[in-house]
């Protein structure tokens, strides 16, 4: 299905028919889209009005299922299958969603995995495909997905990083190497998203522009929580000033928060959702 808009990329919602959701007319791809969080964020944009493509690694029963459970609740969606460790999949599935949607204007990089071995007993292997994922996959998608967003003027990158990567964790290094390397990433982007616009002569004082920003979650109920032992859980829990696991609609919540056009003066940015437990 192609969405047909009429707005053009640097129009404001508050310029826009007041009784459309925020997001409507918006097109935006969630990577690992269909479960935990970013199942979470799917549904958030879908109910904000967006057009969501949703991306997945091997289940496509689960996929299916999670469209039509997107398309029961009337929100336009696409489900697509690639390996975010691959440069050539990143590039094929952020192709996909333009050609099929017409328009790119959100980019959630929230796809990650975890291999979790303290730094002796590590494999190459274990370190190569983490990082590969939560890291290079993030990088594949934003490179795939800036050009098209330069063109147009405008643009939302989201990443998704971790708690895990602004303290650590034994047996994480890994992991919190993969989530830590997001906030350079975010950064040098940023920088140049905005000098990549300026020098087109694309930097509007009015424009929504392009922005570039990360989101660390804390520790959110979900699958990736299920092996952690309940007394393992309750030590974590006592950790946290607000005494609880988060929910993955408090980072759905804060991510389109962050991709709202009135959010334009924000970029570069790291935002903690941790309940308070690094602060």
């Amino acid at each position: 299905m192609t969405t047909q808009t009429s707005e053009s990329p640097t129009e404001r919602p508050d310029q826009e028919g007041r009784q459309r959701p925020r997001m409507h007319g918006r097109v935006v791809f969630v990577t690992g889209g269909t479960r935990g969080i970013g199942a979470a964020i799917s549904h958030s944009f879908g109910e904000q009005g967006a057009v969501v493509a949703a991306g997945y690694g091997r289940d496509q029963e689960h996929a299916k299922t999670f469209l039509s459970e997107l398309e029961a609740a009337d929100v336009t969606a696409s489900v697509h299958q690639g390996n975010i460790g691959s440069g050539e999949d990143c590039r094929r599935t952020v192709a996909e969603v333009i050609d099929q949607h017409g328009r790119l204007d959100v980019l959630v990089n929230n796809a990650g995995i975890t291999i979790d071995k303290t730094v002796l007993k590590m494999s190459d292997d274990d370190w190569n495909k983490v990082i590969a994922v939560n890291l290079s996959g993030a990088f594949f998608m934003s490179q795939s997905a800036l050009p098209h967003m330069i063109e147009r003027g405008s643009g939302r990158i989201i990443n998704i990083s971790s708690i895990i990567g602004e303290t650590g964790n034994i047996g994480q290094a890994n992991y919190a190497a993969s989530k830590s390397g997001l906030f350079g990433l975010t950064k040098t982007m940023a920088r140049e998203a905005a000098y990549s616009l300026a020098k087109a002569g694309k930097l509007d004082d009015d424009g929504i522009g392009l922005t570039i920003n990360t989101v660390a979650p804390g520790f959110i109920a979900t699958e990736m929580l299920e092996s952690i032992p309940e007394k393992v859980l309750d030590t974590i829990k006592a950790q946290i000033p607000l005494g609880r696991l988060g929910r993955p609609d408090e980072i759905a919540r804060v991510v389109h928060f962050l991709a709202a056009d009135q959010s334009a003066y924000i970029t570069g940015q790291v935002w903690g959702v941790n309940g308070g437990q690094d602060m």
